[in-house]
């Protein structure tokens, strides 16, 4: 099928980039409108996706379905796909652990071809080129390497077995948000002795130290609720393998303390540090 409908669930950020970048070679790119925040409309009508009503009529009208969502809701959506038997391929491109990725596949309609998909790097805006990381059937991860052809989203296949898309897009956070976890907690011990500047001053001896990026903290806590549970995810990874989980636990529950600054672009590094300092 050379242009094939494809349906976003659901235009954060991320989808709505990614499904901008997807209609270059899709027929048509559908999103339900049905309970989505004013946010989300804009978004959606921003990069030109068609609205439908219902869940129902998207997935009817669609060949391909990408599933891009907070990791928490993932199979709760799978399982609404599920109930109406949607039998084409489904895209589960939300950062959640191996285990889940299999567990959805296992929920969808048998004539559904489910491909595991890792989203690796910022939205594709603004020369931005993210990578989707694919493993599942080799007929269907060409078909979606087809659709973002010649677009910012790069596509990289990892072979046919579904979890491993998963894997790394969940072993690359967890370095690269505990990362950005411990440069909050550094620079906010400094900043209490005031040696901070004197500490950003080391680090920026060693380009490749996020250290030396302390304004990203700001951004950091703005996606502290996306990334959290991200990190559990990724916890859960690493129990399974035997390996320790804690440390990304406790940055999870570092995140959570910015919580309330959802989204909020506005938002400082002095005031990013003094919320985390508060218990």
């Amino acid at each position: 099928m050379d242009q094939p409908t494809v349906g976003i669930l659901h235009p954060g950020s991320m989808g709505a980039a990614v499904a901008a970048c997807a209609a270059t070679n899709a027929a048509e790119v559908l999103w339900c409108e049905t309970g989505r925040s004013t946010a989300s409309v804009e978004r959606a009508d921003q990069v030109g996706l068609t609205p439908v009503a219902t869940l129902a009529e998207l997935l009817d009208r669609s060949d391909m379905v990408i599933s891009l969502c907070p990791p928490a809701a993932a199979e709760d959506l799978a399982r609404d796909v599920a109930a109406c038997r949607f039998a084409g391929v489904y895209v589960e491109a939300n950062a959640i652990n191996p285990q889940r990725a299999q567990r959805i596949a296992a929920l969808l309609d048998p004539d559904a071809t489910v491909v595991d998909g890792g989203v690796v790097g910022s939205p594709p805006v603004g020369g931005k080129t993210p990578t989707l990381y694919l493993s599942g059937p080799a007929d269907a991860t060409e078909r979606i390497e087809t659709l973002f052809a010649g677009t910012a989203v790069r596509t990289e296949m990892l072979g046919r077995e579904v979890g491993k898309a998963s894997a790394l897009k969940l072993a690359y956070a967890s370095f690269q948000k505990t990362s950005r976890v411990l440069v909050a907690l550094a620079v906010g011990m400094a900043r209490e002795h005031g040696v901070d500047q004197e500490l950003i001053e080391v680090a920026s001896r060693r380009t490749d130290s996020y250290l030396s990026e302390p304004q990203y903290v700001a951004k950091t806590a703005a996606r502290a609720w996306r990334w959290g549970p991200e990190l559990e995810e990724a916890a859960d990874t690493l129990a399974a393998a035997g390996l320790p989980p804690e440390m990304l636990r406790a940055a999870a529950t570092t995140l959570a303390r910015w919580n309330d600054v959802k989204d909020d672009g506005e938002l400082t590094l002095t005031d990013a540090l003094n919320r985390l300092a508060q218990p």
